[in-house]
């Protein structure tokens, strides 16, 4: 059975990540408003990211007998003042799940929950991955000013990508 400080902290971060979802939902509406389909296409692979993150949480949580709280999601952002905006509240929210991320694994660890603090490492390890690459696209959009044939550019590789369930349904 899991401790109730895990508990709640997890039931906190299965809404924080059906949050994010909906922010990266809200992000890749605006691209698709603007015409950068590529851009879209990235923010919905990150939608179905976030989705499988939370998803992921609630089945942990139910797997050590705790009990999933789901909270109602708060309202997100749908306008914003250009696609370097854009990466740069993609970051900026990357680097706050990251300390959230961090937040959980010092509860597992002050709860001595070893169990939890080894589910919690694939999370942490993917937190560096995904700062990383916000990063690296807001670098060469800052490079383009975020316009240009650029732009149109990065927006073709964009469309490359294609999410993978890094947790494969059960059974």
């Amino acid at each position: 059975m899991i401790k109730i400080t895990l508990e709640n902290a997890l039931n906190e971060q299965i809404n924080a990540e059906f949050h994010s979802a909906y922010i990266y939902l809200s992000m890749s509406s605006y691209f698709l408003s603007a015409g950068l389909s590529g851009y879209a296409n990235w923010m919905r692979v990150q939608y179905q990211e976030e989705l499988s993150h939370a998803t992921r949480f609630f089945d942990y949580l139910n797997e050590r007998g705790g009990r999933v709280k789901l909270s109602p999601i708060e309202e997100v952002q749908v306008e914003f003042s250009g696609i370097v905006d854009v990466f740069e509240k993609t970051l900026e929210h990357e680097q706050m799940v990251t300390g959230l991320i961090n937040k959980l694994m010092d509860i597992s660890i002050q709860e001595s929950d070893h169990a939890t603090k080894s589910f919690l490492q694939w999370f942490v390890d993917e937190q560096v991955e995904e700062e990383a690459n916000v990063e690296q696209i807001l670098n060469n959009l800052k490079l383009i000013k975020g316009e240009g044939q650029g732009l149109l550019m990065m927006d073709r590789e964009m469309q490359s990508r294609v999410f993978v369930n890094p947790f494969p349904a059960k059974g």
